[in-house]
């Protein structure tokens, strides 16, 4: 694929149920789901519109005993997986899961950052009557309903955590903004002359239990989400919130324990 070093290709949700999730997310955010056609393992493709922007994994019973737990988890595009992987190891990364491929789709390697936040890093397989084909899983440059809109990380160390995600990503501060006791909201771009915005990273809050990377999900109408959330078991952590440009966030928790974001308009 054309997306380039350190660009989100791909959003991940790790399930105990991924029939129950299929059935939250499905209305919640206007998703269609396909078999991914891995005969070794039940995982889903998630798209809106004729477009690819994520895909469900069920935690197997040996995952869940081995203490992995229901959680969104982010893919970031590299030209090389194996040494992207080691310049991760050798910045006090960790290397969950080696290097391995995935015929016709990619080679992938399961990550975690200093503070132990997971990601994936991957070196996409384009198809091959389309070559030149780009992701737009992350809607970088315009709104677009069902795709992620917002790439949020809450560490413990901020000024390591920009450090790390800098040197393997190129990624850049462009601005902050004070919160007051809770610190800075630091905004993240992408280095390169495209430059659009990607995140931000902040200092964990006491309420959440460790660092993690939050990702915004774009719906049509933040209000009927809220209604859709508490209908179908979830649980909404953070009202809707006005944020600058006029939309609002909210943050949730899918009824299997995943946290997730939300941003959209109040209609």
């Amino acid at each position: 694929m054309s997306n380039k070093q350190g660009d989100f290709i791909w959003y991940e949700l790790m399930t105990s149920d991924a029939d129950a999730a299929q059935a939250f997310y499905g209305p919640l955010i206007g998703w269609n789901f396909s078999g991914s056609g891995q005969a070794d393992m039940d995982y889903r493709q998630i798209s809106i519109d004729g477009d690819g922007v994520g895909g469900i994994l069920t935690l197997t019973p040996e995952m869940l005993s081995g203490g992995a737990a229901p959680c969104w988890a982010g893919y970031i595009s590299v030209d090389d997986v194996d040494a992207s992987a080691r310049s991760i190891k050798e910045a006090g990364g960790t290397i969950h899961r080696e290097p391995w491929d995935i015929p016709g789709v990619g080679r992938v390697a399961f990550v975690a950052d200093g503070q132990g936040v997971p990601f994936y890093i991957m070196a996409p397989t384009p198809p091959a009557d389309n070559p030149d084909a780009t992701s737009n899983a992350f809607a970088a440059t315009q709104p677009m309903v069902g795709h992620c809109a917002w790439n949020e990380l809450a560490t413990t160390d901020p000024k390591d955590a920009k450090a790390f995600y800098s040197q393997q990503f190129g990624w850049e501060q462009d601005g902050d903004m004070d919160m007051g006791p809770m610190g800075k909201y630091e905004f993240l771009k992408v280095g390169d002359e495209r430059g659009f915005m990607l995140g931000a990273l902040m200092p964990k809050p006491d309420e959440m239990p460790q660092s993690a990377w939050t990702y915004y999900f774009r719906v049509p109408d933040i209000d009927k989400a809220v209604v859709a959330i508490n209908a179908n078991g979830g649980t909404v952590t953070w009202e809707p919130t006005e944020i600058p440009g006029g939309d609002y966030s909210l943050s949730a928790i899918d009824p299997q324990g995943a946290n997730f974001a939300l941003v959209g308009p109040r209609k």
